[in-house]
Formats: structure tokens, C-alpha cells, sequence
């Protein structure tokens, strides 16, 4: 079991940036690779960013792809998301979630455990 919470969230002017954390609990971090959602209203909830067990490999939605950088700190059990050049699109609730299986995955079903959210705003 682990248990995982968002911060950081907020509101930003387009343009700006953002640097949301998760803080793992519970069982190590390291065990599972992690990635981060999002979920606007009336939508589903889409893929962000994945980066693997020890931080080696990393994947990207490609409509954050060069604005978007996720990374962790295993000693510390924290995984975070920089977000650059926030633009109105990039408004949601974040979640943050750990995977058990070292295979990619974009499907929300196929992550283990999540955070309640922290939500982002960007305004024009």
C-alpha cells in the first residue's frame, strides 16, 4: 500500500509556471513508477507524464511534450511535475498515481494507487 498526496497547485496567467509534488507514503515509492493525470470538467481523464521505478526513463503527453518535465526523489519518496509556459488548456485537477507494473501505460485503470488532486487554473 501506498498513499499519495498532491500540493503545489494553483492559480497561474498564461505563460507562467508551476511546480507540483507528490509525496509518497506508506510502502517505498521505488517500487512503483509514477505518473501524473489530469482531469478538466465535463472530460476525461487524460495521461500526463510517466517516469520509470528509478527515474530513467520518462514519458510525456505530446501536448505537453517541451513544456512539462516530471522527475522524483526516491530518498525522499517525492515525485514532482514542472510545468512551463502554462497555457488556459493546461487548467485541471492534477493527480498523481504509482503503477506497480514496470511496463508504459497511458490507461488511468492501470495505476494502482492515487492522490486526491490538486487543482490547476491558468487564466488568459
Amino acid at each position: 500500500q501506498v498513499q499519495l498526496v498532491e500540493s503545489g497547485g494553483g492559480l497561474v496567467q498564461a505563460g507562467g509556471s508551476l511546480r507540483l509534488s507528490c509525496a509518497a507514503s506508506g510502502r517505498t515509492s521505488s517500487s512503483y513508477a509514477m505518473g501524473w493525470f489530469r482531469q478538466a470538467p465535463g472530460k476525461e481523464r487524460e495521461f500526463v507524464a510517466r517516469i520509470s521505478r528509478s527515474g530513467d526513463k520518462t514519458y510525456y503527453a505530446d501536448s505537453v511534450k517541451g513544456r512539462f518535465t516530471i522527475s522524483r526523489d526516491n530518498p525522499k519518496n517525492t515525485m514532482y511535475l514542472q510545468m512551463n509556459n502554462l497555457k488556459p488548456e493546461d487548467t485541471a485537477v492534477y493527480y498523481c498515481a504509482a503503477d506497480r507494473e514496470t511496463f508504459f501505460t497511458t490507461i488511468p485503470q492501470s495505476y494502482d494507487y492515487w492522490g486526491q488532486g490538486t487543482q490547476v487554473t491558468v487564466s488568459s
